[in-house]
């Protein structure tokens, strides 16, 4: 079985990969909340430092995912989607990089099955 706890849709990787192309190499961060909401925000990686309390989820397009730890323990039993939708205002995320180009980064999850979870568990992911 391969699980993998963060993943990314077609439609979210070809806006990562149009931004990529604009700003370089791209840093993702989740906190728990603040100016920022909950959304994925999505830096140019020079311009993000990273808290050390943060969980990294792992990489979508070559591109770390970062979480605030707190997020994270709400997540621990969850897959990770992140994907994309048109938005017009800068409402929640206006320091991310695609909100210029009239998108916003969402954050979609389900929870793990037992076996999923225990396998996860079992390669030391939890």
């Amino acid at each position: 079985m391969d699980i993998v706890r963060l993943k990314v849709t077609d439609r979210a990787r070809e806006v990562i990969e149009m931004l990529k192309k604009e700003h370089g190499e791209l840093v993702f961060n989740q906190s728990g909340g603040c100016c920022d909401g909950t959304a994925p925000m999505c830096y140019e990686k020079g311009d993000f430092y990273v808290p050390s309390r943060n969980v990294k989820l792992g990489e979508i397009c070559g591109c770390e995912f970062f979480m605030d730890k707190d997020q994270f323990e709400y997540f621990r039993h969850s897959q990770v989607t992140i994907d994309v939708k048109e938005e017009k205002s800068a409402f929640g995320n206006s320091f991310s990089v695609e909100i210029d180009h009239g998108y916003q980064f969402i954050t979609k999850s389900r929870i793990f099955t037992d076996e999923e979870y225990n396998e996860l568990k079992s390669r030391e992911e939890i």
